[in-house]
Protein backbone atom coordinates (compact mmCIF):
# COMPACT_ATOMS: atom_id res chain seq x y z
CA UNK A 1 0.00 0.00 0.00
CA UNK A 2 1.66 3.17 -1.21
CA UNK A 3 0.99 6.78 -0.22
CA UNK A 4 1.71 10.01 -2.06
CA UNK A 5 4.11 12.47 -0.44
CA UNK A 6 1.45 14.91 0.78
CA UNK A 7 -0.44 12.02 2.40
CA UNK A 8 2.69 10.85 4.21
CA UNK A 9 3.24 14.41 5.44
CA UNK A 10 -0.32 14.42 6.80
CA UNK A 11 0.18 11.03 8.46
CA UNK A 12 3.37 12.28 10.12
CA UNK A 13 1.50 15.37 11.39
CA UNK A 14 -1.36 13.21 12.70
CA UNK A 15 -3.97 14.79 10.39
CA UNK A 16 -4.49 11.76 8.14
CA UNK A 17 -5.72 8.57 9.80
CA UNK A 18 -7.49 6.73 7.02
CA UNK A 19 -7.27 5.96 3.33
CA UNK A 20 -9.46 4.48 0.63
CA UNK A 21 -8.32 1.89 -1.89
CA UNK A 22 -9.94 -0.11 -4.67
CA UNK A 23 -8.55 -3.64 -4.55
CA UNK A 24 -9.43 -7.06 -5.87
CA UNK A 25 -8.26 -8.19 -2.43
CA UNK A 26 -6.84 -6.15 0.47
CA UNK A 27 -3.07 -5.79 0.73
CA UNK A 28 -3.19 -4.96 4.46
CA UNK A 29 -5.22 -6.40 7.34
CA UNK A 30 -6.58 -5.10 10.63
CA UNK A 31 -4.03 -5.65 13.37
CA UNK A 32 -1.15 -5.57 10.89
CA UNK A 33 1.65 -3.08 10.49
CA UNK A 34 2.79 -1.18 7.42
CA UNK A 35 6.20 0.46 7.07
CA UNK A 36 6.33 3.80 5.31
CA UNK A 37 9.03 6.43 4.93
CA UNK A 38 7.48 8.38 7.84
CA UNK A 39 7.31 5.39 10.19
CA UNK A 40 5.29 2.29 10.96
CA UNK A 41 1.51 2.44 10.65
CA UNK A 42 -0.69 0.27 12.85
CA UNK A 43 -3.66 -0.86 10.76
CA UNK A 44 -6.78 -0.52 12.90
CA UNK A 45 -9.43 -1.53 10.39
CA UNK A 46 -9.99 -2.63 6.81
CA UNK A 47 -13.62 -2.60 5.72
CA UNK A 48 -15.60 -2.71 2.50
CA UNK A 49 -17.48 0.54 1.90
CA UNK A 50 -19.79 1.83 -0.83
CA UNK A 51 -19.15 5.23 -2.43
CA UNK A 52 -22.46 6.50 -1.07
CA UNK A 53 -21.40 5.69 2.50
CA UNK A 54 -18.37 7.99 2.42
CA UNK A 55 -18.90 11.06 4.60
CA UNK A 56 -17.31 14.48 4.78
CA UNK A 57 -15.62 13.30 7.99
CA UNK A 58 -14.12 10.37 6.04
CA UNK A 59 -12.78 12.80 3.45
CA UNK A 60 -11.24 15.03 6.13
CA UNK A 61 -9.59 12.03 7.88
CA UNK A 62 -8.15 10.98 4.49
CA UNK A 63 -6.65 14.45 3.93
CA UNK A 64 -9.22 15.88 1.51
CA UNK A 65 -11.03 19.22 1.86
CA UNK A 66 -14.35 17.76 0.76
CA UNK A 67 -16.19 14.53 0.09
CA UNK A 68 -16.31 15.49 -3.60
CA UNK A 69 -12.51 15.83 -3.77
CA UNK A 70 -12.08 12.39 -2.21
CA UNK A 71 -14.65 10.84 -4.57
CA UNK A 72 -12.87 12.40 -7.57
CA UNK A 73 -9.59 10.92 -6.35
CA UNK A 74 -11.13 7.48 -5.84
CA UNK A 75 -12.84 7.64 -9.24
CA UNK A 76 -9.52 8.21 -10.98
CA UNK A 77 -8.29 4.70 -10.19
CA UNK A 78 -11.57 2.85 -9.68
CA UNK A 79 -11.52 -0.90 -10.20
CA UNK A 80 -12.19 -3.66 -7.71
CA UNK A 81 -13.85 -3.38 -4.30
CA UNK A 82 -13.61 -0.13 -2.35
CA UNK A 83 -12.07 -0.38 1.14
CA UNK A 84 -11.71 2.11 3.99
CA UNK A 85 -8.43 1.59 5.86
CA UNK A 86 -8.04 3.15 9.33
CA UNK A 87 -4.60 3.49 10.90
CA UNK A 88 -2.37 5.48 13.19
CA UNK A 89 1.35 6.20 13.21
CA UNK A 90 2.73 3.67 15.70
CA UNK A 91 6.32 4.88 15.71
CA UNK A 92 9.55 5.07 13.76
CA UNK A 93 10.64 2.33 11.37
CA UNK A 94 13.04 0.15 13.41
CA UNK A 95 15.26 -0.16 10.33
CA UNK A 96 16.14 3.54 10.73
CA UNK A 97 18.10 2.93 13.92
CA UNK A 98 19.58 -0.22 12.44
CA UNK A 99 20.82 1.68 9.36
CA UNK A 100 22.55 4.32 11.48
CA UNK A 101 24.31 1.76 13.68
CA UNK A 102 27.87 1.59 12.35
CA UNK A 103 29.42 0.42 15.63
CA UNK A 104 29.39 -3.29 15.02
CA UNK A 105 31.52 -5.66 17.05
CA UNK A 106 33.06 -8.79 15.54
CA UNK A 107 30.09 -10.90 16.62
CA UNK A 108 27.58 -8.59 14.89
CA UNK A 109 29.69 -8.50 11.71
CA UNK A 110 29.94 -12.29 11.74
CA UNK A 111 26.17 -12.65 12.23
CA UNK A 112 25.47 -10.31 9.31
CA UNK A 113 27.96 -12.15 7.10
CA UNK A 114 26.13 -15.38 7.97
CA UNK A 115 22.79 -13.79 7.05
CA UNK A 116 24.20 -12.62 3.72
CA UNK A 117 25.64 -16.09 3.07
CA UNK A 118 22.18 -17.56 3.73
CA UNK A 119 20.61 -15.14 1.23
CA UNK A 120 23.22 -16.19 -1.34
CA UNK A 121 22.70 -19.89 -0.63
CA UNK A 122 18.91 -19.65 -0.95
CA UNK A 123 19.02 -17.59 -4.15
CA UNK A 124 17.96 -19.29 -7.38
CA UNK A 125 20.33 -16.97 -9.25
CA UNK A 126 23.40 -17.78 -7.17
CA UNK A 127 25.48 -15.53 -4.89
CA UNK A 128 24.61 -11.86 -5.28
CA UNK A 129 24.82 -10.01 -1.95
CA UNK A 130 28.47 -8.93 -1.96
CA UNK A 131 28.34 -7.73 -5.57
CA UNK A 132 25.05 -5.86 -5.05
CA UNK A 133 26.43 -4.13 -1.95
CA UNK A 134 29.64 -3.27 -3.80
CA UNK A 135 27.69 -1.79 -6.73
CA UNK A 136 25.47 0.28 -4.46
CA UNK A 137 28.51 1.41 -2.46
CA UNK A 138 30.28 2.66 -5.59
CA UNK A 139 27.67 5.35 -6.23
CA UNK A 140 24.66 6.67 -4.35
CA UNK A 141 21.57 6.42 -6.53
CA UNK A 142 22.51 3.18 -8.25
CA UNK A 143 19.21 1.93 -9.71
CA UNK A 144 17.69 -1.54 -9.67
CA UNK A 145 17.94 -1.55 -13.48
CA UNK A 146 21.69 -0.91 -13.36
CA UNK A 147 22.19 -3.58 -10.71
CA UNK A 148 20.04 -6.04 -12.66
CA UNK A 149 22.04 -5.46 -15.81
CA UNK A 150 25.34 -5.93 -14.01
CA UNK A 151 24.22 -9.08 -12.15
CA UNK A 152 22.36 -10.56 -15.12
CA UNK A 153 19.14 -10.83 -13.09
CA UNK A 154 15.66 -9.52 -13.92
CA UNK A 155 14.88 -6.09 -12.43
CA UNK A 156 11.85 -7.26 -10.34
CA UNK A 157 14.05 -9.95 -8.79
CA UNK A 158 16.74 -7.39 -7.98
CA UNK A 159 14.16 -5.16 -6.27
CA UNK A 160 13.10 -8.10 -4.06
CA UNK A 161 16.73 -8.84 -3.27
CA UNK A 162 17.48 -5.21 -2.35
CA UNK A 163 14.46 -5.27 0.00
CA UNK A 164 16.16 -8.18 1.79
CA UNK A 165 19.25 -6.01 2.26
CA UNK A 166 17.02 -3.18 3.53
CA UNK A 167 15.52 -5.54 6.11
CA UNK A 168 19.04 -6.10 7.45
CA UNK A 169 19.55 -2.32 7.64
CA UNK A 170 22.26 -2.33 4.97
CA UNK A 171 20.68 -0.17 2.26
CA UNK A 172 18.21 2.66 1.96
CA UNK A 173 16.04 3.84 -0.89
CA UNK A 174 16.55 7.22 -2.50
CA UNK A 175 14.03 9.00 -4.75
CA UNK A 176 15.90 7.22 -7.54
CA UNK A 177 18.03 4.21 -6.68
CA UNK A 178 19.71 3.08 -3.49
CA UNK A 179 22.64 3.87 -1.24
CA UNK A 180 24.45 2.01 1.51
CA UNK A 181 23.49 2.85 5.07
CA UNK A 182 26.17 3.49 7.68
CA UNK A 183 25.78 -0.16 8.73
CA UNK A 184 25.97 -1.25 5.09
CA UNK A 185 29.29 0.55 4.59
CA UNK A 186 30.78 -1.31 7.58
CA UNK A 187 29.60 -4.67 6.27
CA UNK A 188 30.69 -3.92 2.71
CA UNK A 189 34.25 -3.39 3.98
CA UNK A 190 34.08 -6.71 5.87
CA UNK A 191 33.12 -8.73 2.77
CA UNK A 192 35.66 -10.33 0.45
CA UNK A 193 36.73 -7.83 -2.18
CA UNK A 194 36.29 -8.56 -5.88
CA UNK A 195 39.59 -9.40 -7.52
Amino acid sequence: MLFRGWVLDGIRAGRITQAFRCWTRPTVRAGGMLRTRVGVLAIEGVEVIELGEISGEDAWRAGFDSREALLADIGAGRGGTLYRISFHLAGPDPREALRRNDRLDAEAVSALRDQLAALDKNSRTGPWTAEALRLIGERDGRTAGEIAEHLGIEKPSVKRKIRQLKELGLTESLPSGYRLSDRGRVICKALPQKS
